[in-house]
């Protein structure tokens, strides 16, 4: 699976092994959808990365790229298709999904090593192309807040592609004009799909049997995670994609250089180090998530140690622990069982909004 905004590296890599590939991409959701405007998955004539959502209309979308893929006069070429779910579908969802089909050629993606760069450094940007065939499909504008890359092949259109493009990425995210569609300039069709960085970043502390299990939950989400510990040997040789592993001794400068907004759980084979490292979270408040593994009397124990530091109450509340004890979250005590708990724990923060950010 593929995080939300990760398509362009499985983009590359279904090029690279394939040759050719359509991206399919949600351009507008309306109602109840499986998935939200911008979700995409690359298709190739044997595999697939990513999702739109599942069911029937993942089932029709696989066709359609596949159709589309057996053809070489369909090459490259980019349309869109409108599925209202219940009435086409069956689906019971009774929403209206607009699905943008982008198919491609190895040769024929310059923009795509920009789009990679924007990702690795966590840069939003919009990728502007034409529906059509031919040589004009391949066309694409790629936008970002101060840089273009690529033409459409003219010069008013790109302009007024461009101003879309930034208006978009201007825009908050949630916002109606924020997001990825089809618009209309110049008596010409252009999808835009706009890509903006993960906004959930984990920090896992502790490689034991609870950390393996959350870091492989959280495989599964459009998380970013990095897992931190000192005992290189103890990681797994295989993680997933999303997962970056710090084989660190000094643990608590992943801490002062975290972005902002970030979660962290504290998980490690030591209680004196757990300490630790929450003394040195607390250096800063802009975390949208700070927890700790343990039991309510490790929670006394804490803040205790942490008012002796002469830490604020206010500080020692932000920390949560026991972890994934949130109200109807499993008793459990079996690794994987845990795992989820949290997950499910940093999704709500997620999702409501937390400390440091806005709700």
């Amino acid at each position: 699976m593929i995080a939300h905004a990760s398509w362009p590296d499985a983009l590359a890599s279904a090029l690279e092994r394939d040759g050719r590939a359509v991206l399919v991409t949600v351009a507008d959701a309306r109602g109840s959808t499986p998935r939200e405007s911008g979700a995409a998955m690359v298709v190739t004539a044997a595999a697939m990365a990513g999702t739109i959502g599942g069911g029937h209309l993942e089932y029709e979308a696989l066709r359609l790229a596949r159709e589309a893929l057996v053809g070489a006069d369909a090459i490259p070429a980019a349309w869109v298709v409108r599925f209202p779910l219940a009435a086409r579908l069956g689906q019971c969802c009774g929403g209206v999904a607009t699905l943008a089909f982008q198919a491609l050629e190895r040769d024929g993606v310059p923009w795509l090593a920009t789009a990679r760069a924007c990702l690795r450094t966590q840069a939003p940007f919009a990728l502007v192309g034409r529906l059509g065939s031919g040589p004009v499909a391949a066309s694409r504008l790629l936008v970002t807040g101060d840089d273009v890359r690529g033409a459409l092949g003219d010069a008013a259109l790109d302009s007024a592609a461009i101003a879309v493009a930034r208006e978009r990425l201007a825009a908050l995210p949630g916002d109606a004009a924020s997001g990825s569609g089809v618009i209309q300039r110049h008596a010409t069709e252009l999808f835009v799909h706009v890509v903006r960085p993960s906004d959930f970043d984990v920090f896992v502390f502790g490689n034991g049997h609870v950390g393996r299990a959350l870091v492989h939950v959280l495989g599964a989400l459009p998380a970013r995670v990095r897992w931190v510990d000192a005992r290189e040997h103890d990681f797994p040789t295989t993680v997933p994609a999303t997962t970056e592993v710090i084989v660190t001794d000094t643990p608590d400068a992943e801490l002062r250089s975290a972005p902002a907004g970030s979660y962290v759980a504290i998980m490690t084979h030591s209680h004196a180090l757990d300490f630790d490292l929450a003394v040195a979270a607390l250096a800063r408040d802009d975390w949208r998530y700070l927890g700790m593994i343990g039991s309510r009397a490790k929670r006394t124990q804490l803040e205790r140690r942490l008012a002796e530091r002469g830490l604020p109450a206010d500080a020692i509340e932000r920390i949560v622990c026991p972890i994934g004890a949130m109200p109807g979250a499993t008793r459990s005590k079996e690794p994987g069982a845990i795992a989820v708990a949290v997950a499910a724990e940093l999704l709500a923060v997620r999702e409501r909004g937390g400390p440091g950010s806005e709700p």
